[in-house]
């Protein structure tokens, strides 16, 4: 269900006339060379253009103008090869409105000792350019990203891929349209927010439709499509019966079917991306969206629970960003649940009623049906699974009433000791870092949500530069954090955001 444009970066390279042609043919050159030797390297899952030298205010302004208007482009790398006056960039990144990238490099890893001389120190002098440049944007306060390094340095390849996945995020985010079933679960603060707010300054769009019509999309799904997507679960996935009945089982099993294929037809002729659900209105709906929603989930669906509209739609988003990434590990709505204080084991489990995205599963995935309080309805079928080993980031987007903040904490992903043989979910257990108490300290104190967007394959720099792009506060949880100078920045942040 992901569907990405073919997204390229343009390429500009700055310079100016001072030094004739013959230098601005060099300079060409070079860029030439670098873009050839990025697109060659593997290293980038989209295609790097390359754009003539930026040399006057009328070429910046008229590249840039076309880049906002190209929509697969998805943002712009510049470099500024020598001396570039940077007044001549001002209207242009005035008027740019996509993603940029300062990448500080020289055609050059090394000062040729021996030939160096002055025409050469004038055509190679992105030192000087560089600062020039980084001023003019200083001035006009708009948010860049800057990565410093000679280009055909593997880091250096690394850090601009990232930064790719990033724009993809910022390009992404104005297409979100996040469909609400009912409303937020009662007397729930932090699920609540300004969706005006949202839509203006993410371009996320946030209706609500009553449940009947999304019970009319599943009542209308044929028992021969429903059948066929119950033998793909039976062949797809284990089946624990558990001593339940097996016309039963299958059955209930065939509820979810029916709700994943109404759902996400009625998803598709409406143009959503993301959706939510509230356990407390699911009108004539014979289970608790579980299954269905962990199968919409892994197609690339944001998913938030008891109505909480913001983190389904950055569920969303860090699908987007992911999308294509070799060797994903995956991403997922998440809650968190109980904690290990056991000295040296300390964590969170995380898991949800039902909801948690299969694309972070280690190892078989299992249908399970069992009993639910929540939700008044028939014992709903799920899919059971832990979660992968290793690093990730839990992200929790809250609205503070004044501004967004973006609340970015770094986990590392463990098995636990033991099995769970009675919890009847799909779960996963990390630490916080830098560890459980001060990790959960700073989350409570920057009023964290109990929902997470969570991803194995996103990193905490990337979430906070598309934080800085959309123009919100972004707080960081890291190896880092102790509590004195995190409440420093918070007390900084109510501020700097006045």
């Amino acid at each position: 269900m992901i569907r990405q444009k073919d997204y390229k970066f343009w390429f500009c390279t700055g310079s100016q006339d001072l030094y004739g042609e013959a230098t601005l043919k060099e300079v060409a050159e070079h860029s030439q060379k670098m873009v050839d030797a990025f697109n060659a390297s593997g290293a980038f899952a989209y295609e790097i253009v390359l754009k003539p030298t930026m040399i006057t205010n009328e070429v910046i302004r008229k590249t840039f103008n076309e880049a906002n208007d190209d929509d697969t482009c998805a943002g712009v790398i510049t470099w500024m090869h020598t001396f570039s006056p940077a007044k001549s960039w001002i209207i242009g990144l005035q008027e740019l409105r996509k993603p940029l990238l300062h990448l500080h490099t020289q055609f050059n890893e090394e000062i040729p000792y021996e030939a160096i001389d002055m025409d050469f120190m004038n055509t190679n002098q992105s030192a000087h350019g560089g600062r020039e440049y980084g001023h003019v944007f200083s001035r006009l306060h708009k948010f860049r990203k800057v990565i410093v390094g000679y280009w055909a340095d593997k880091g250096v390849q690394e850090e601009i891929a990232g930064w790719m996945r990033t724009a993809i995020g910022v390009n992404e985010s104005s297409h979100i349209r996040v469909m609400r079933i009912a409303d937020n679960m009662r007397n729930v603060a932090v699920t609540e927010g300004d969706k005006v707010e949202a839509q203006i300054k993410f371009g996320w769009e946030i209706d609500a439709y009553p449940v009947n019509e999304i019970e009319q999309a599943v009542a209308a799904v044929s028992a021969a499509d429903t059948n066929a997507l119950v033998e793909e679960y039976y062949d797809k996935y284990e089946i624990l019966l558990e001593g339940r009945d097996e016309k039963e089982f299958r059955d209930h099993v065939a509820v979810q079917a029916q709700i994943e294929l109404g759902f996400e037809r009625f998803l598709e002729e409406k143009n959503y991306q993301a959706i939510v659900t509230h356990f407390g209105d699911l009108g004539a709906l014979k289970q608790l969206p579980g299954l269905a929603i962990q199968r919409l989930m892994e197609k690339g669906y944001g998913f938030g629970g008891e109505g909480d509209w913001k983190t389904a739609a950055m569920v969303r988003l860090m699908k987007l960003m992911t999308e294509g990434k070799k060797d994903a590990k995956g991403t997922s709505f998440m809650e968190d649940y109980t904690y290990n204080f056991v000295p040296g084991k300390e964590g969170i489990l995380q898991s949800h009623m039902l909801e948690v995205c299969p694309s972070v599963a280690d190892g078989p995935i299992a249908i399970k049906e069992k009993f639910l309080s929540m939700g008044d309805r028939e014992d709903p079928a799920r899919l059971v699974f832990t979660s992968k080993t290793g690093p990730g980031v839990a992200t929790s987007l809250i609205d503070l009433g004044n501004r967004f903040r973006l609340i970015i904490n770094d986990v590392d992903c463990k098995k636990l000791d033991q099995e769970m043989p009675n919890l009847p979910v799909a779960s996963a257990f990390w630490t916080p870092q830098p560890n459980l108490k001060v990790g959960a300290e700073a989350w409570i104190l920057a009023g964290g949500a109990h929902h997470t967007a969570f991803s194995y394959d996103l990193t905490s720099e990337q979430m906070g530069d598309w934080a800085e792009y959309m123009g919100i506060e972004a707080v960081y949880i890291d190896k880092d954090t102790n509590i004195r100078d995190f409440k420093n920045t918070l007390r900084w942040n109510e501020i700097a955001y006045k």
